[in-house]
């Protein structure tokens, strides 16, 4: 997707339809992605937005400014890429109009199964849209930042506000289960042993769920908590999620790619609910990835429990990886597992 999703977006400047940014101009990125190629002439000064920490890390190797969140305002040009989140697409156009000065060009891609045609249908019956094109499997449109637009901009933003899950936790959309307590992670939780002791760490925490009930099960008798998660803004949110119990158990928060960068401490136990889809495509390597870095980041005799799709194979990485592994349990669709180092 996010190839041919860029050459959509940046479309519009390659057949000539809008003019090539030049030197003296600034331009925002939101949710830029590895490998685009800016437009011949394209001069402006480009600074690019990306929270998910592999994209994140590919961007800055090749030398493109990147923060993990939006940062200044006033910008000539705002560049949107969409994803697969309404409600992370639509905050994100409105954070693109916020920070573009008025009479800045906002222009928006994405591709058509993630649903741009929709957007640009919805948002083209309440603000004037300056042009449209479909390319690569894509459609890019555009608009002109005025003022006339701040109401249906305000309406957009509060479509991406963080909810409140279970009574307790904020999450946002573009979260991994944003808006409920994933069954996978509530079944790890309610079967987590009751002797848990020592420096305990949670590996893909997303905003925070399984940290919280590793806390309220064995906090009294943990050293510490460190999280460890990819997308920036879920661990931000996981900060907020735990506040309360920060004072109690000393918390760490790592914004890092367990497939490429080491852990830099070891532990007693290790907890995860590895993701295995990137985008539309199953990826079960992730998972395995992720159960190598905490047989990495394991002490001699530390225990790793995780939970699983029944039909991923993680048992044969446990025991080339662990001393001993085991089953818990398992239902219609997950499976517990565990592994002493």
């Amino acid at each position: 997707m996010s190839e041919n999703a860029t050459k959509t977006l940046f479309h519009p400047f390659e057949n000539g339809t809008l003019p090539v940014p030049g030197a003296k101009q600034r331009a925002l990125f939101l949710g830029a992605v590895p490998g685009f190629r800016l437009p011949d002439g394209f001069a402006a000064n480009l600074q690019a937005v990306q929270g998910f920490r592999p994209d994140f890390l590919a961007l800055d190797r090749h030398g493109v400014a990147v923060t993990p969140e939006p940062q200044g305002d006033g910008y000539d040009l705002a560049l949107v890429l969409l994803g697969r989140h309404r409600g992370q697409n639509e905050a994100r156009i409105a954070e693109a109009y916020a920070r573009t000065k008025n009479g800045g060009l906002v222009l928006v891609a994405g591709g058509k199964k993630d649903g741009v045609d929709s957007l640009r249908k919805r948002l083209g019956k309440l603000i004037a849209l300056d042009g449209s094109l479909s390319k690569h499997h894509g459609i890019a449109f555009w608009f002109a930042r005025a003022e006339a637009a701040a109401p249906v901009m305000a309406e957009l933003a509060f479509s991406g506000r963080a909810v409140t899950v279970d009574g307790r936790f904020r999450a946002a959309p573009g979260m991994f289960s944003h808006d409920r307590i994933d069954p996978a992670s509530r079944l790890l939780a309610d079967h987590l042993p009751q002797d848990l002791a020592g420096r305990a760490a949670d590996f893909g925490a997303g905003w925070g769920y399984l940290a919280a009930a590793l806390l309220e099960r064995a906090g009294q008798h943990l050293s510490g908590l460190d999280l460890y998660e990819a997308d920036h803004a879920a661990l931000e949110a996981a900060k907020t999620n735990l506040a309360s119990q920060a004072g109690r158990t000393p918390l760490g928060f790592h914004w890092r790619d367990l497939l490429s960068e080491p852990v830099p401490r070891h532990y007693d136990v290790v907890v995860m609910n590895p993701p295995f889809h990137h985008g539309r495509a199953a990826e079960p390597a992730i998972g395995t990835g992720m159960i190598r870095a905490a047989s990495a980041a394991l002490k001699p005799g530390g225990r790793l429990f995780l939970v699983a799709n029944r039909g991923l194979p993680y048992e044969t990485d446990l025991a080339a990886m662990f001393a001993t592994s085991g089953e818990t349990l398992r239902d219609t669709r997950f499976k517990l597992l565990w592994a002493r180092r």
